[in-house]
């Protein structure tokens, strides 16, 4: 009897211990229905159902994630990113204010009368 125990019993260790691994070093946004250390303290309490229910119902798949991040794509090229697109206009303006501030210094300068 204990012939048959003593390998049954390694395996539950190991998977719980594989399940407790997983949920600790999993990204948090791959964890869904319960918080991170609710599905550890559910792996350990119940090894082998919690280990079950943390892969079928607890982790988003690592092919639904992806597709979730195709979804939220950064921009490809700078032209399609407005931030940059922003940028690229307050650098403009503030070139452009630069050049006037510069023409009004020159224009100041030239009505001063020389004596």
């Amino acid at each position: 009897m204990t012939r048959v125990l003593i390998p049954v019993f390694l395996i539950v260790v190991a998977f719980m211990v594989f399940t407790v691994a997983d949920i600790a070093l999993i990204d948090h946004r791959r964890i869904r229905t319960l918080p991170r250390g609710v599905w550890i303290i559910v792996a350990i309490v119940l090894p082998i159902l919690g280990g079950v229910l943390w892969i079928a119902v607890g982790r988003v798949r690592s092919t639904d994630a992806a597709a979730q991040g195709s979804r939220r794509r950064a921009p490809l090229a700078p032209d399609d990113d407005p931030a940059f697109l922003g940028k690229l206009n307050r650098e403009k303006d503030l070139e452009s204010r630069i050049e006037q501030l510069e023409k009004e210094l020159r224009d100041l300068d030239d009505d001063t009368p020389q004596g």
